[in-house]
């Protein structure tokens, strides 16, 4: 199908009858959206999973597990880290395993996961290295453009919330969100992104073009559909940075993304484009 974007830019219109210029309050999804700390965390995960499913005795070979393993780690990104550790336990139990609580397995991958990204923590802070090299491309000029017009903005992540609020400052973002910033908890069920949704729209009395989603998952986008929000899918390439990543591209329309863009450099077309200024 061929794909339609607004002239001379990268900004792929995929659902052009969206009500635009109506927009108060704007979501953001963090890690891949906004933050590329923790770039490469399915290469923690899902070897991990492995592992631990090799474990169990079973007959399947080490490749058949990782493609068991990618494929409910990337459906269930976006929602809380638990749920994919879950799903692990469950996969476990399937196979005749013996499997421990959710919550080890996530102190396992975070701990993991601390290993990968924790000199990209220390180098934010001491200032050896710079926050523009741990963004997506464009974000500062998109969150101040935004800022411009007056909406107020909410950073809801599937990472728990106190590395939501170190990293978010780490970068330099915190201050376009506070008080909104959002992340999981120990006892999941108290968070989602849909309850986040859900808050927004009812404590300001919204109705669904007045919200505007930026996520990288299909949770936030199928989310902020369902609601009649407008959604923009960022399938960013966190290694390269520049091009569309295809699979994202993929799953962020089959969720229900009204736009497509590989980052936030065109930004002073995408916001006048989403509020109705052109």
């Amino acid at each position: 199908m061929e794909r339609t974007y607004l002239p001379n830019t990268r900004i792929e219109v995929v659902n052009p009858n969206i009500q635009r210029g109506r927009i108060h309050h704007v979501l953001f999804d963090f890690d891949g959206t906004l933050s590329l700390i923790r770039e490469g965390w399915q290469n923690v995960m899902i070897p991990m999973m492995v592992e631990f499913l090799k474990e169990t005795g079973t007959k399947e070979s080490e490749e058949e597990l990782h493609a068991v393993a990618k494929e409910f780690v990337t459906r269930l990104t976006g929602k809380q880290t638990i749920y994919q550790m879950i799903e692990l336990k469950n996969q476990i139990e399937q196979r005749g395993g013996q499997a421990k609580d959710p919550l080890e397995y996530k102190h396992i991958y975070l701990a993991r996961l601390w290993e990968r990204i924790k000199d990209r923590v220390k180098g934010l802070k001491d200032g050896t290295i710079d926050p523009i090299d741990m963004v997506v491309p464009g974000s500062y000029s998109l969150l101040k453009a935004l800022k411009q017009r007056g909406v107020t903005m909410y950073l809801a992540s599937g990472t728990d919330i106190p590395y939501v609020k170190d990293e978010s400052a780490a970068i330099r973002v915190a201050e376009y969100f506070e008080p909104h910033i959002y992340g999981a908890l120990d006892d999941y069920k108290s968070f989602s992104k849909k309850l986040i949704i859900q808050k927004i729209l009812q404590e300001n009395h919204l109705s669904g073009p007045e919200l505007l989603t930026f996520g990288d998952g299909f949770v936030e986008i199928e989310d902020t559909k369902a609601v009649g929000g407008i959604a923009v899918g960022v399938a960013s390439d966190e290694v390269g940075k520049v091009e569309v990543d295809e699979w994202k591209r993929s799953r962020l329309i089959q969720a229900g993304a009204d736009l497509i863009i590989p980052h936030y450099e065109e930004a002073e077309i995408l916001v006048p484009y989403l509020f109705n200024e052109i």
